[in-house]
């Protein structure tokens, strides 16, 4: 267990980030995963199949975050962007900043594809384990959030 948090912890941590918007909540959100699993390791011997139960478990940890904070800003800030540091923001072109509302601005299941497969670089099966859907599934949710990318920057998403 230790040697996969090790190896992949940084790519966990970054797929997070990308769903949730601040990397402390996207640490958290990795910390308590590898804590909650720590007891089912024993059950789950091959290392591949414990990395795709990792990552739908941070994908899902990011989701019911997601829902907290929902929950708790609806009556006082209805639309909160992705709270970005500094730093990152800085390395940001115009581009890259309006990708990223924009992207934020899709349908969960697109937004998480789109993340999975084309930041993160996980196949169709890879993303599909991790969302809980079929590779058809993600294949169909990358094409549509595509187009709406698409529409919403002019054209400019390929």
């Amino acid at each position: 267990m230790t040697s996969l948090y090790e190896e992949h912890q940084v790519a966990l941590i970054r797929l997070a980030v990308l769903l949730v918007g601040d990397e402390p909540t996207a640490e958290n959100v990795v910390q308590d995963v590898f804590v909650r699993i720590r007891h089912k390791a024993p059950r789950l011997h091959d290392e591949a199949r414990l990395l795709t139960h990792v990552r739908a478990a941070v994908l899902n940890g990011c989701r019911t975050e997601l829902r907290r904070r929902e929950r708790r800003w609806r009556p006082t800030e209805p639309d909160r962007p992705p709270v970005w540091s500094t730093e990152s923001n800085a390395f940001l072109s115009q581009n890259d900043r309006e990708l990223m509302r924009a992207l934020q601005q899709l349908p969960r299941r697109q937004r998480e594809a789109l993340i999975l497969r084309y930041y993160l670089g996980y196949s169709d099966a890879e993303t599909a384990a991790a969302m809980g859907i079929r590779p058809g599934t993600v294949r169909s949710a990358t094409t549509r959030a595509l187009a709406a990318l698409s529409t919403e920057m002019g054209g400019e998403v390929r």
